[in-house]
């Protein structure tokens, strides 16, 4: 398998085409909704959706996707995208970076250059890494998707065969949220004699999607109820998006794929429900950093495999590979945002993982590295100072 070198170009064409949709959209009536409170804003939407049309500025930030080292492979008929951002520093461990949903590969866009040039923004070149950022098999670039059944566990085969065959990595860190934490933990689980160690910024357990019931209340410490409370407070955003996406993503995808205002509106809820924006979703995300996201699904006509992976993980349920304690094995640290969707008590994963640092964030939700950078960076460096060899 050899990688090829890939740049960003997307036709000129497409983006006609956007601007054409986006000029005659059918806008629903929309009342009684200041709060959200029935779905995403049209007052707020009208004006990012204008922002798109006659201001965005694509190739500007494609322009900026391609200052980094892009590459295609193809892994059991399945295409990966990825880039491939070398470290600078005496020993430069490697580091696989894996993002969720709706996230993009770009969510990391923050983070590659301080972990893999360390010195470069102020910090210990002994901290330096080989980064990696794949996008997950069907999402961005790594389309078109036509084999079925890939879901987090497998994805987590292809990025051990992506790092050791095709890299050449005999070790590797890793580091994830969201769909990307699923894919870490099943690394730490299937292949931990490969792992360096993993850093998750989400931490539920592999069979979430079909598990039933999570710890009660007091399953957690004293200093940890306004965790449950938040879990209990955020869980009603998801209900919807877990539903479809997981039972018939097929056909909520023909009109999303279809519209681009119907994509815009489904990510942009989640991404002011689910980041610690107090409401304000421009408290964390520019209208650049928002559309740049819809670009990337829409662009590469990705929306429709994204959401699929749901489904493959609901309907190709999870299984161990062994039965060992802990049941994942690799050394893990745990960052804990504030505002993430779900936090699970310590000592939940004090069993669950072979626990090696646990930081509570001072702020952030559930997209660490586009709102809290900086803590992310510094918190992986220290979790995986002592692990390097």
């Amino acid at each position: 398998m050899q990688k090829t070198p890939f740049t960003i170009a997307i036709p000129e064409a497409t983006l006609s085409d956007l601007r054409e949709r986006l000029a005659r959209v059918r806008w629903p009536n929309d009342f009684a909704n200041d709060n959200w409170q029935y779905g995403t804003n049209a007052t707020y939407l009208k004006e990012l959706v204008a922002y798109w049309r006659d201001g965005y500025d694509w190739r500007k930030h494609e322009q900026a996707m391609n200052a980094f080292s892009h590459y295609k492979v193809t892994i059991d008929n399945v295409p990966i995208h990825f880039i491939h951002e070398p470290g600078k520093g005496p020993k430069p461990t490697p580091l696989i970076l894996t993002h969720g949903w709706p996230w993009t590969f770009w969510d990391f866009h923050k983070v590659i250059r301080p972990l893999a040039d360390p010195a470069a923004f102020g910090g210990d070149p002994a901290d330096a890494f080989d980064v990696v950022v794949p996008s997950l098999p069907g999402f961005g670039f790594s389309t078109p998707l036509t084999t079925p059944g890939i879901n987090f566990w497998r994805t987590a085969d292809l990025w051990a065969t992506l790092m050791h065959e095709v890299l050449g990595y005999t070790q590797f860190a890793a580091q994830g949220g969201d769909w990307g934490a699923l894919v870490t933990s099943q690394l730490g689980h299937k292949y931990p004699q490969s792992l360096v160690g993993m850093h998750l910024n989400l931490a539920v357990p592999l069979d979430f999607l079909s598990r039933r019931g999570l710890p009660a209340e007091n399953e957690y410490g004293a200093d940890e109820k306004q965790w449950y409370a938040r879990t209990q407070e955020v869980s009603p955003t998801i209900v919807s998006h877990l539903a479809v996406q997981t039972s018939d993503p097929q056909t909520l995808s023909y009109g999303l794929h279809d519209s681009p205002v119907g994509l815009c509106a489904w990510i942009l809820e989640r991404r002011r429900n689910w980041s610690d924006c107090g409401g304000d979703v421009e408290r964390r995300f520019s209208q650049d950093d928002l559309l740049t996201t819809m670009m990337i699904y829409w662009v590469t006509e990705s929306f429709v495999t994204s959401v699929r992976y749901y489904y493959e993980a609901r309907h190709r349920p999870w299984t161990p590979t062994h039965t060992r304690t802990p049941l994942i094995e690799a050394p893990t640290g745990i960052a804990i945002f504030p505002k993430e969707l779900l936090i699970l008590p310590r000592r939940w994963a004090e069993q669950y993982y072979n626990l090696k640092r646990w930081t509570v964030m001072t702020a952030g939700g559930h997209f660490a590295p586009m709102e809290e950078p900086e803590q992310l960076i510094q918190d992986v460096r220290a979790f995986f100072r002592p692990l390097r060899t």
